[in-house]
């Protein structure tokens, strides 16, 4: 685990600053990755002035990392497990240091409050942490209070569904005819204080 202190660099120089542990009860997200339409990508490039800079946190097989590089992004895209993509073995909750850009990721759910609270504590006031969340994540005791105490700036509400095919398997869940789920971008700017507003896309 890296050491606690504020740093600037190239995505090799946060790889190495930002403490990363790979314990064996930490592998969480093994059961819990659903892959997320990279459509749900394109959607954000429109919606949100992002910066150049992206980490993708929670990035699977790439499919939004793809998209925003597509775009021009200089894109760091860790996982805590190999999916064959980017920079594997980094525990998002365990990183310290400060990142001079966005974070990006649709978390695992289980886990997404405490990524958008680890994400606000990384990155430097005025830069962006854009989690893709089921609408449900507003509801709760617990995450009333850190809307409370970190409003998000904008939730974008998809008005269709977008999938999020567990294991990446998008092909089937179309087949099978599943993916009812409603999502939005909940999107934090870092030192916001204001009230939240709310959108609508797709």
């Amino acid at each position: 685990m890296g050491t606690k202190k504020d740093w600037t660099g190239n995505a090799n120089s946060v790889y190495k600053t930002l403490g990363a542990s790979n314990h064996v009860e930490n592998k969480r997200e093994q059961n819990d990755y659903y892959a997320t339409d990279p459509m749900a990508a394109e959607w954000l490039i429109d919606l949100e002035d992002l910066h150049e800079k992206i980490w993708e946190c929670a990035c699977g097989e790439g499919h939004l990392s793809k998209v925003f590089e597509s775009y021009g992004h200089s894109v760091w895209s860790t996982d805590l497990i190999d999916r064959g993509y980017g920079s594997f073995g980094v525990d998002f909750l365990e990183c310290t240091g400060t990142w001079e850009g966005d974070i990006v990721t649709n978390p695992p759910y289980k886990f997404a409050k405490e990524f958008v609270e680890k994400g606000l504590d990384l990155v430097q006031n005025g830069n962006k942490v854009a989690m893709f969340l089921k609408l449900q994540f507003l509801e709760g005791q617990a995450r009333k209070k850190l809307f409370e105490k970190f409003p998000p700036k904008t939730i974008h509400v998809s008005s269709s569904r977008i999938l999020c095919s567990k294991n990446g398997r998008f092909e089937q869940m179309r087949a099978s005819g599943s993916g009812a789920i409603a999502y939005a971008w909940f999107v934090w700017e870092k030192g916001f204080k204001g009230k939240t507003t709310l959108n609508w896309f797709n």
